[in-house]
């Protein structure tokens, strides 16, 4: 079964970049996540959304 979410661990990993990187990345907006308590989550609609370029209002851009 696959998880709604990825941890910022995992996407690192996907993006090949250093953690700090991700988490700077999701702090500043630039990937897309959200907050629970201590831990960030990245939905992983959201996420693969922003990888190909589309907007939140279903458009690229």
């Amino acid at each position: 079964m696959e998880t709604l979410t990825y941890s910022v661990e995992e996407i690192a990993k996907l993006l090949r970049i250093a953690r700090g990187v991700a988490y700077q990345g999701v702090r500043d907006g630039e990937i897309p996540a959200v907050r629970m308590g201590r831990r960030w989550l990245i939905p992983r609609d959201r996420f693969h959304a922003w990888l190909n370029g589309e907007t939140e209002d279903g458009g690229e851009g």
